[in-house]
């Protein structure tokens, strides 16, 4: 049958296809949905696990069952989960391991613009990238077929053009696949007499795998009309190409990126009169092609930086392109903002009034750093805000503790917050950690945590305890606030960095967007009262502007949170 679906549903559908049985994920984006879709089958197991490792490890354990299994995260969760993904790359698998990684070049919601195919290179193992849904459901269940043909997981690069767009795919019944589990020490027991011999087994894998690829079925050749240029590309890359160029130049469309034809590349090459290489992000194509003493053109053209375009690569091939009527109307920028209501915005106004240091992580709360509230001043990766901290105040030997705390959300302090505050208290450190607790998974749309007491198909399940936890780990100090009630915050705040020790406050507040929290009425402005100040202004509140030198509130936006009112020493903001 027929269907017309997102590049992320196609995976999942080639997942319930192949016989997948097995799920475990840390939603990222562009990555998330692929887990969503797959939990919508009942023949699948799927959960959201606390971070990309745990999830990798599940995984590998489903596999070495006998059933087929799957994880899937963001360019960046591949770096959590590298430590296991280099050993499993020696151990093999029993049933089929497949990994989906998402990249996100342009950084459209994400801290680092990675190119993924260098995990597949460094821990030897395959890569294949589909380059549209209907790709993206075949080389799902083609990476099976290549795992347990070859005893090795199998990378399924995606990135954020193909994930979330729809294209037609023909779908097919589901094949069972089962396995029995037989204890091998010498393949699976990774201590260094064992790696040994595993290593020799990777290398020959490899080789295997290169003769595999001169007649992969994933890659092939499109005639062209003019060979003066002939285009190596693969992924959404090959889709501009195709779009610019139709059928004028001949295309060698690879589908398994790693590891790389040698005869298959060569042949191409000599049957145009230049080799031109069409890829996103790094030269990873046009360096074996240099490797094999092939001259091509590449990164030269088209750079390293950012999301390709066929108007970038209509310009570099000299072709005619246009993207419709030219329009003298100029499109705003829209930068991203925290919601109306937003938990966090009270407690951010609280550190900026401060003039805190604040040390930032990853989440929708990253916002924190935009004016008027610009009151975070890092953000490396999850969990490295609480760990941080730490090193900031024992390299200032106490000096900046009464002035210092890191913020994190709950997702994320799960993720990997909590062995950074396990390190706090061990080596004795003083500072504030911050955890924001909105009671979801909030940047990535909405998916249950740990914390929250739902799983993945929101069935109710055990909850962990912020509050026993961090004091589980040697927190003594351990509070919640409500970052609505700034007065509450300010003080909390102000007593704990004043402590002679670590402490954690606990800013809960569910995020305004959950359907099931109910908000009070919009407030109004008594304009009568309000003598134009701006005060309200400074919390960044997208429901808040001025009109005619008085403050004007959007009522369709404004929850009734009432942090704008408490700013208002004229009380102009009201209730309705």
């Amino acid at each position: 049958m027929k269907q017309l679906i997102l590049g992320n549903e196609a995976v999942a559908r080639g997942l319930y296809e192949a016989g997948c049985a097995f799920v475990s994920s840390y939603p990222g984006t562009p990555s998330t949905e692929i887990t969503e879709a797959a939990a919508k089958y009942p023949e699948v197991y799927a959960e959201w696990a606390p971070n990309e490792k745990v999830a990798m490890e599940a995984a590998f354990g489903a596999c070495l069952a006998g059933r087929r299994s799957f994880c899937g995260m963001k360019h960046v969760g591949l770096n959590v989960a590298a430590d296991p993904l280099f050993t499993i790359a020696y151990t093999g698998v029993n049933a089929g391991l497949v990994i989906g990684v998402a990249d996100d070049p342009a950084m459209h919601s994400s801290q680092n613009e990675q190119d993924s195919r260098h995990y597949a290179r460094a821990a030897k193992i395959p890569m294949l990238e589909p380059s549209d849904s209907a790709e993206a459901l075949a080389f799902t269940k083609m990476a099976y077929e290549i795992s347990e043909a070859f005893d090795t997981p199998v990378l399924l690069r995606m990135c954020t053009r193909i994930s979330h767009a729809q294209s037609v795919v023909d779908t097919a019944e589901r094949v069972e696949v089962r396995k029995s589990y037989q204890k091998d020490i010498g393949k699976y027991v990774m201590m260094p007499a064992n790696a040994r011999g595993r290593h020799p087994v990777v290398e020959r894998r490899t080789a295997e795998l290169i003769r595999y690829a001169e007649d992969s079925p994933l890659d092939r050749v499109e005639p062209g009309r003019d060979h003066t240029i002939g285009i190596l590309t693969a992924g959404t890359a090959y889709q501009y190409v195709k779009e610019v160029c139709a059928d004028t130049y001949p295309v060698l469309k690879l589908g398994m990126v790693w590891p790389l034809p040698v005869e298959k590349i060569r042949s191409f090459a000599a049957s145009v009169d230049k080799l031109v290489v069409v890829e996103e992000l790094d030269g990873f194509l046009e360096s074996h092609c240099r490797d094999l003493g092939l001259k091509c053109v590449g990164k030269e053209w088209f750079g390293p930086i950012g999301e390709l375009s066929p108007l970038a690569v209509a310009a570099r091939l000299g072709k005619p392109w246009s993207v419709g009527p030219k329009t003298q109307a100029q499109i705003p920028a829209r930068p991203p903002v925290m919601c109306a209501g937003c938990p966090h915005r009270g407690l951010f106004y609280t550190l900026h009034k401060l003039k805190l240091t604040v040390l930032g992580d990853i989440g929708c709360y990253t916002l924190g750093a935009v004016p008027p509230l610009a009151a975070l001043e890092t953000c490396i990766c999850m969990g490295a805000s609480v760990s941080g901290l730490h090193g900031f105040s024992k390299a200032l030997e106490g000096a900046a503790d009464d002035h210092t705390v890191a913020v994190i959300g709950d997702s994320t302090f799960i993720h990997s917050g909590i062995t950074g505050l396990v390190n706090t208290a061990y080596n004795e450190s003083k500072g504030t950690l911050i955890i924001l607790d909105n009671s979801i998974t909030g940047m990535t749309g909405h998916q249950q945590n740990p914390t929250t007491g739902f799983n993945l198909k929101g069935d109710p399940c055990a909850k962990i305890d912020l509050e026993t936890l961090c004091r589980a780990v040697g927190i003594r100090r351990v509070r919640v606030v409500d970052p609505y009630d700034l007065r509450q915050c300010e003080a909390a705040v102000r007593e704990e960095l004043a402590a002679p020790e670590a402490s954690v406050i606990i800013s809960r507040r569910p995020c305004a967007l959950l359907k099931y929290v109910k908000h009070k009425a919009p407030l109004a402005v008594d304009r009568d009262r309000c003598v134009g100040c701006k005060a309200c202004m400074k919390i960044g509140c997208p429901a808040i502007s001025m009109a005619a030198g008085k403050a004007r509130i959007d009522t369709t936006q404004c929850v009734g949170c009432g942090v704008c009112g408490q700013l208002c020493r004229a009380e102009a903001l009201k209730e309705a």
